[in-house]
């Protein structure tokens, strides 16, 4: 894991259907949750019946990324991730 990944496991909760994650920014843990579905149209399409948690996983580089990337424009925490903001930050 890079230096600046979170120090705190994800998770999967159930109740709101989706992954929830920590990403330090300075010196502070930032939650944050992306569904499965956004995972799934956002880097895997073509992939029926993935692993979310893997593919999270492999990704999570870019998710950090993109919960910083929009923390510096604003969001407040939980940061909830979506597909728009997984396109934006790769194009």
């Amino acid at each position: 894991m890079a230096a600046d990944s979170t120090s705190e496991p994800a998770v999967f909760h159930e109740a709101s259907g989706t992954i929830r994650f920590w990403v330090l920014v300075g010196d502070a843990l930032v939650g944050a949750s992306v569904s499965p579905l956004t995972l799934h149209y956002s880097y895997r399409p073509a992939t029926p019946g993935e692993d979310a948690m893997e593919t999270f996983r492999h990704n999570l580089p870019h998710l950090e990324t993109v919960v910083r990337r929009r923390l510096a424009s604003g969001s407040r925490e939980p940061v909830m991730l979506r597909e728009h903001d997984l396109r934006s930050a790769s194009s």
